[in-house]
């Protein structure tokens, strides 16, 4: 799936002189780009309303221009998170208006700077946060939001990195404070923030990770924790069967009961740190009933009980961090530390497949299923494949393995070793 760095060079040459050299052919640019007027298109999966996948299209847009400090970036490659599928419902704290273009993070190749930007030249491959509009063929953000890649990195690599590593980074260094000896409790441990945590603890040593996730997946990241869990399991009583003290991190992106669980497993000096709220989302469309459910179950605080346990609360969104309460500065400190994790080849993002632009509700039912084990990226230049084969076979990525659905079946009766 990842490229060499030479291959990369190439393709990176290629594109800059593909936009300088090439003449734009009658009804469309030499980047390939349509015109409409004076002004260029470019596709770009569009949210025409909150609700279900019926809501997602791809469409032309108006290609946007970088404004001040802002850089214009060729799009590689986009990262899908869950985050994404919780705003195509609406499913938000004040929620954009609509229609809008969905995506948070993206990867690939700077086309144009703004004014004052600086440390940055066309031709530079990067990744970068975007407050929306990142699935799409270009895209505009500020530059405080935009880091350099390392030249063996892939532009898939790249384009799940900056949420998942950045959140998990944060969480257990910034927040909780992660050190020699302690132990971690991480909920959907075979998802992209999952991953990262897991790979993150163990650049620490001697931590242990406890981790939940569905039976499916335990064989493909059973290397990466320490003891692992079904998701439908109690595992309050398997956590303490082992360690009857409980754990000193709790990383939790599901919320409803699980957050007095959560808090139940600490010991004292514990964090717990709510950074999602999954149970929420049951239906391909928002539930009130799944929103009333999960705000109910969710055990009511008492600071004092709080003080007499000696326990930490938290919560971290950082998409908030950023686009709210101007923490870019040190956003790329983390990443400048993650990227040195990279290098030293201790951590490396797990992409769990590939989708075409056009194939984003079925990458969207993939993370709402819970299938996916890493990240699903949207591929800007992928060709868009049939899901089934001749042989009605549907392939299942998992990290660089792929099985048939009737492989898939065979092993899902096989116990985790």
């Amino acid at each position: 799936m990842a490229k060499e760095g030479v291959e990369k060079a190439e393709e990176t040459e290629q594109m800059i002189e593909k936009e300088a050299g090439k003449e734009p052919a009658e009804g469309g640019g030499g980047d390939g780009s349509h015109r409409l007027g004076d002004a260029q298109e470019m596709r770009a999966v569009v949210l025409a309303g909150f609700g279900g996948l019926n809501k997602l299209r791809l469409s032309r847009k108006a290609m946007p221009e970088p404004q001040d400090g802002e850089l214009k970036i060729r799009v590689k490659a986009c990262g899908l998170n869950f985050i994404d599928l919780m705003v195509r419902q609406g499913n938000i704290d004040n929620p954009p208006k609509t229609p809008l273009v969905p995506g948070f993070e993206c990867s690939g190749i700077v086309e144009a700077l703004g004014d004052s930007v600086k440390g940055y030249e066309i031709g530079d491959r990067v990744m970068a946060f975007v407050n929306y509009n990142a699935w799409a063929e270009v895209v505009c953000t500020p530059v405080d939001f935009v880091y350099k890649i390392p030249d063996d990195m892939s532009f898939s690599e790249a384009a799940a990195f900056p949420m998942n590593f950045v959140t998990a980074y944060v969480m257990l260094f910034e927040v909780a404070n992660l050190r020699e000896g302690m132990s971690v409790l991480v909920h959907s441990a075979g998802g992209g923030v999952g991953q990262a945590v897991a790979q993150l603890c163990s650049t620490v040593p001697n931590v242990t990770v406890f981790g939940t996730a569905s039976t499916f997946k335990h064989e493909a990241i059973k290397d990466s924790v320490t003891h692992l869990f079904d998701r439908n399991a109690d595992y309050v009583q398997e956590v303490k069967r082992i360690s009857a003290d409980g754990v000193d991190i709790v990383l939790d992106c599901l919320c409803g009961d699980n957050t007095g669980k959560g808090l139940s497993l600490l010991k004292p000096l514990g964090t717990y740190i709510l950074y999602g709220s999954s149970n929420m989302v049951t239906g391909e469309t928002k539930s009130f009933f799944s929103f009333a459910k999960s705000w109910w179950q969710v055990e009511k605080v008492n600071p004092i009980k709080l003080y007499e346990e000696n326990k930490v609360i938290a919560g971290f969104s950082l998409l908030n961090l950023l686009f709210k309460q101007g923490r870019a500065g040190l956003i790329r400190g983390v990443v400048e530390k993650l990227i040195g994790l990279y290098n030293q080849k201790k951590i490396k993002p797990v992409v769990d497949s590939l989708w075409a632009l056009e194939e984003v509700k079925e990458a969207m039912q993939r993370i709402h299923d819970r299938g996916n084990i890493g990240k699903l990226i949207l591929d800007v230049e992928k060709t868009p494949t049939p899901l089934v084969s001749e042989k009605q076979e549907e392939t299942v990525h998992l990290g660089n393995k792929s099985e048939t659905l009737s492989q898939k079946k065979k092993n899902k009766k096989k116990k985790p070793e």
